[in-house]
């Protein structure tokens, strides 16, 4: 598996220059796009920009931190230590740079086993980890919506403020439906039956333009097989703790919002704007576009457009909380892929 995961076309030299671009020319074209059809430039002096309000763009900066340090701790403690810090960074960094340049519904996860193999982490194991990240991120979602619709009233997180955003309910709830189903997939493959992930990758690379791959397929199944044993055995804080760092993640990712907000009007209720954040994030796995560029921009303007009482600030927040949440990995993939790739693909 080790030279499968070699092949140009399935590491990180694959990404080509426009690949990058591309998501940033669709989010600057949408967003430059409602800046001259709703932008008032005399919102400019209207907002807020004291003291309190760059403290405000610094906690939603220190949030995205938290984020990427959960996600390295969770790396960290997932692969009982045998990723150093550094390595742990370069697999989040180049995990979020690549979710940043392909579609939303592909992501970076399923390359997070390449980049563990190239730090050292044999392909079996790898595929198990990535597997288990992905199950401790749905398991987040699973539990936490129904969480928070407890406490808020549906028609507060679903409002109808524009056709798009009226739609957001239908969509939420079919995707919230099929990830309780691959949720409990992940958890058959990964606590019960591990020999079911085996037989279903043997069948997938059974089909004639993969076959010539399937017998090392094979030999990692087995190693699949035996790490999802491991994991599965792990102790009851080994599983707190590793949920416990997925909270700590998400939570930090989405209070990013939260944190912008407060920088230019007041809130009424916080957990109405992280409820929505939830929902975008679920909503957004259907965005054909890299990273979900250009269409979650339009879709967190107009599904945040009744908490502010102008389009123009609304716009302003947009970008910002853009420029935190996404530009920034590209900016980071850019700078640590080239030394990266140049390193770790000299190693045998």
């Amino acid at each position: 598996m080790q030279n499968i995961a070699s092949q140009p076309s399935d590491s990180p030299k694959a990404f080509k220059f426009y690949q990058v671009l591309l998501p940033v020319i669709i989010g600057l074209v949408v967003i430059g796009w409602l800046f001259l059809k709703e932008f008032d430039p005399s919102i400019i002096h209207q907002m807020d920009f004291s003291t309190s309000s760059l403290l405000y763009i610094a906690l939603a900066i220190a949030f995205m931190l938290l984020r990427d340090f959960g996600m390295i701790w969770r790396f960290r403690m997932i692969t009982d230590n045998d990723l150093t810090w550094k390595q742990a960074f370069h697999i989040n960094v180049l995990s979020e740079f690549t979710s940043a340049v392909t579609p939303a519904a592909v992501g970076g996860s399923s390359l997070v086993v390449i980049f563990l193999i190239k730090e050292g982490i044999n392909a079996g194991r790898s595929t198990t980890i990535m597997f288990v990240n992905l199950f401790l991120d749905e398991l987040f979602f699973i539990f936490m919506c129904p969480l928070l619709f407890l406490f808020i009233p549906m028609n507060e997180i679903f409002n109808s403020s524009s056709v798009i955003v009226s739609t957001f309910v239908y969509i939420f709830w079919t995707l919230y439906v099929g990830r309780l189903i691959w949720t409990s997939i992940l958890f058959i493959g990964i606590f019960r039956k591990p020999s079911w992930i085996k037989k279903m990758l043997l069948l997938v690379f059974s089909l004639p333009l993969i076959r010539r791959w399937k017998h090392k397929v094979d030999h990692l199944t087995d190693n699949l097989v035996h790490t999802s044993k491991d994991f599965g055995g792990r102790s009851h804080l080994f599983w707190l703790e590793a949920f416990g760092t997925t909270i700590l993640t998400w939570t930090a990712r989405f209070l990013v919002v939260n944190a912008i907000f407060l920088a230019f009007t007041p809130i009424g209720n916080h957990l109405v704007v992280f409820a929505r954040q939830l929902v975008l994030w679920v909503n957004m796995v259907v965005s054909p576009t890299p990273g979900g560029s250009g269409v979650t921009e339009y879709a967190f303007k107009m599904y945040y457009s009744d908490i502010f009482s102008s389009a123009s600030a609304i716009l302003f927040v947009t970008l910002i909380w853009r420029l935190i949440s996404y530009y920034l990995y590209l900016i980071f993939g850019v700078i640590l892929i080239p030394n990266w790739v140049k390193k770790s693909f000299k190693k045998n």
